[in-house]
């Protein structure tokens, strides 16, 4: 009985590694386009988020996709087998993964012109042969991350997330600022920021090598294709999981691929200028970081509740598992309301702090009420998965992204930007509604009316506040803007919270279980 505690206790303090690694890297990942878009200007911004999506799917497979799923069928297939069966799995893992980043790699290198033409900017193409490379090193180090996660060691996964995107983000914003400043046109500057990110993938492998090989001993993997276990098995578990964890955790970069493909070739298409088209791109693309910043905060409470309800489901604790659904929710649609109402209210200072002027405004409203819906996607994910529930969520983002693409070609050619805009917030909003329907039908009940009530009368109040108290005051300068979103910020913060409070969303017993609002109640 010890045994299986300590083993329990191994597996949530190091999922708890993982959850602040990855709050680090999200949050690096979200803040350094700010200064990115500083140094290189809309049109910049616009070319560099416009094949960033390509690098990103192959960041966010070896980070969060494909690790998940080597560890999951090492748990399936290889628990308590022998040596060789556990060597035969990796080795099959390793030529499923190497063929998969090998193809994508040719797939994007050889027709990336086609693609850069399908977005109606030829001189893309170099940039997308380069992000093509970061596929190839997909497979190791997915194999390395999921073996170290099967081995219950995520120290090495979250070491080598931090050093890979803290040296991807210093590459990049170095570079683009002596390309700028060497006179350098702004598809150099792009191509050294792709560039710049493959190297930080480069030396997240590196690291993760070198402790790889430091715990070499430890190990006793071999190749092996061999052993009694069944190839057929290893490979039909491999694409299911491939499958439902690969496509679930690329729900925001899949978004942002169907934008890039599309968004600025339908607005060349509705006749505008090339130059004004880029920029509205890149006007548009400011929403990203806001949106990854506004989920990364209202998640960070939620997923923390995620490793009580694996505990419980494995103890087959029914009971504890909706009590603590139900908290999940509570806090993730609490924060990430008032995350998206907020930044909806003060978004004319935040957008002339961060980028310089207020351009696009009513987009990024928009875009911002993607938060709430982005938070408890990205939220239940996490809860359904740690359930047993992985088919589902990846049914829900093929749904999503879907309604995606139909949005933009029904909405784009008359509405431009605002059209993009109101097709992710649909296309989030479709997710969501499949997540919250699916628990609904597992009898996990949830105050839904009640709850969102509430919450919807408190943002009111804090946007009205909010709205009232800045209306004699405009952002004259960016100086003027820090300050007026930092004292908005604040006193929206400070009513949303005693309105949530004085509301009683939250009940007394299940405050105790959310250390921050217990200290606030108290």
């Amino acid at each position: 009985m010890n045994i299986e505690k300590d083993h329990m206790n191994i597996a949530l303090r190091g999922v708890f590694i993982l959850t602040i690694a990855g709050l680090v890297t999200k949050i690096l990942s979200a803040a350094y386009r700010v200064p990115y878009q500083n140094i290189v200007g809309d049109i910049g911004f616009y070319i560099y988020q416009q094949v960033y999506p390509f690098y990103g799917m192959s960041v966010v497979l070896a980070t969060s996709g494909f690790p998940v799923m080597i560890s999951k069928v090492m748990s399936d297939l290889g628990h308590g087998k022998s040596e060789q069966d556990r060597s035969k799995i990796m080795s099959i893992a390793m030529i499923y993964l190497t063929i998969f980043g090998v193809a994508l790699f040719f797939l994007l290198y050889i027709y990336s012109h086609p693609i850069s033409i399908i977005m109606g900017d030829a001189k893309l193409a170099p940039l997308i042969e380069i992000s093509s490379f970061s596929f190839l090193l997909v497979p190791f180090v997915s194999l390395l991350r999921g073996y170290f996660q099967y081995e219950q060691n995520m120290q090495p996964t979250a070491v080598s997330q931090v050093v890979e995107q803290g040296f991807r983000v210093s590459f990049i914003l170095i570079s683009s600022y002596f390309f700028i400043h060497l006179g350098y046109d702004l598809y150099t500057a792009g191509w050294g920021a792709l560039v710049s990110s493959v190297m930080g993938s480069i030396a997240g492998f590196s690291m993760l090598l070198f402790l790889w090989r430091r715990n070499k001993k430890e190990r006793r993997l071999h190749w092996n294709l061999s052993a009694s276990i069944q190839a057929r098995e290893i490979v039909l578990t491999l694409l299911k999981y491939s499958f439902s964890f690969g496509i679930t955790s690329l729900l925001l970069i899949l978004i942002q691929l169907v934008d890039a493909l599309h968004l600025y070739a339908l607005l060349l298409h509705n006749g505008i200028d090339e130059e004004m088209a880029k920029v509205a791109k890149g006007v548009y693309d400011r929403g990203q970081p806001l949106i990854q910043l506004g989920t990364v905060v209202a998640t960070s409470f939620a997923l923390s509740l995620v490793p009580a309800i694996a505990q419980a489901k494995m103890q087959q604790n029914e009971d504890f598992i909706k009590e603590k659904l139900q908290i999940s929710l509570k806090l993730c649609l609490v924060i990430g309301a008032g995350a998206a109402g907020g930044l909806i209210a003060l978004i004319d200072p935040i957008n002339m702090m961060l980028f310089k002027d207020i351009s696009g405004s009513k987009v990024l409203m928009i875009l911002s009420g993607s938060i709430l819906f982005t938070s408890i996607c990205l939220t239940m994910f996490a809860v359904l998965q740690g359930l047993g529930y992985t088919f589902v969520p990846s049914i829900a983002v093929v749904i999503g992204v879907s309604f995606k693409y139909l949005g933009n070609i029904m909405l784009i050619p008359k509405y431009d930007v605002t059209g993009a805009a109101i097709s992710s917030l649909v296309a989030y909003f479709v997710v969501a509604l499949v997540m919250m329907v699916f628990i609904k039908v597992k009898g996990f009940s949830f105050p839904y009316i009640r709850t969102s009530c509430q919450i919807g009368m408190a943002i009111i109040i804090m946007v009205i506040t909010l709205k009232l108290g800045l209306a004699y005051v405009g952002p004259e300068t960016r100086a003027h803007s820090m300050i007026i979103s930092l004292i908005g910020v604040f006193i929206g913060g400070i009513v949303y919270i005693v309105l949530i409070l004085k509301m009683k969303v939250f009940s007394h017993s299940e405050i105790q279980y959310i250390p921050v609002i217990k200290k606030l109640f108290k």
